[in-house]
């Protein structure tokens, strides 16, 4: 009994995975309501079916494989057609427009005041009227446009010189270099070898993280 569970939570897990590789990370970093749904019944499909003797393995893999080509012909059809995207994924809404609270707005989208008021606080806006448009994403969070007294200022504002914007390289995690973080940064494990002797390490696997900026040079934490 404890083995068919096992195997079934197995096959179940990888096909779970396959099945998620396959409809892109886009599909779930951005949780609409339908995503939610059809996640929790794909996860649902798996705990059932673990437990329910009639069902055998490949029951499980059809159900998980056919719901996950349902799912995958949804996300295309909203893709190329905008009616099924507004049914599936919804609409962004305006809940502050020019400055002015729309409270049909707030009302249509079952969001109060002291609601809104929250999700402004946790971006830094402690004031409704601080905001010049907010808007109601798919996923349920707002994004504001803030009125320009309350603008952060930009590099340009400023006349800050402009400066070409460079990436860091993390090159070695949890005491293994990253070979192809060191070799996009046009540098050498012989190099980082050196850099290692400058500063008393010995080994890689004395390095917890070490990273590289061409603006900060080389970075490294060691295990505590």
């Amino acid at each position: 009994m404890y083995f068919d569970i096992a195997l079934e939570l197995i096959v179940g897990f990888f096909t779970l995975l396959l099945v998620l590789k396959f409809l892109g990370k886009i599909q779930f970093s951005q949780i609409t309501p339908f995503d939610f749904i059809t996640g929790l019944v794909m996860g649902n499909f798996v705990g059932d079916a673990v437990f329910d003797d009639k069902i055998d393995i490949t029951e499980i893999v059809f159900t998980i494989v056919f719901w996950g080509l349902l799912i995958y012909c949804v996300e295309k059809s909203t893709q190329k057609f905008m009616f099924f995207r507004v049914m599936f994924e919804g609409e962004p809404a305006l809940l502050i427009k020019n400055g002015q609270i729309l409270y049909k707005s707030l009302r249509k989208n079952h969001i109060d005041l002291n609601q809104l008021q929250q999700q402004m606080r946790k971006q830094g806006y402690f004031s409704l009227y601080e905001a010049e448009y907010v808007i109601l994403e798919r996923d349920g969070q707002i994004s504001i446009a803030p009125q320009h007294d309350y603008g952060a200022p930009t590099k340009k504002d400023l006349n800050i010189p402009q400066k070409q914007v460079r990436l860091p390289f993390a090159l070695i995690m949890d005491g293994k270099v990253i070979s192809g973080n060191l070799m996009e940064a046009g540098l050498t494990e012989e190099w980082l070898k050196e850099q290692l002797t400058n500063k008393n390490i010995s080994d890689f696997k004395e390095v917890l993280y070490a990273e590289w900026h061409e603006n900060n040079g080389l970075k490294i934490s060691e295990y505590n």
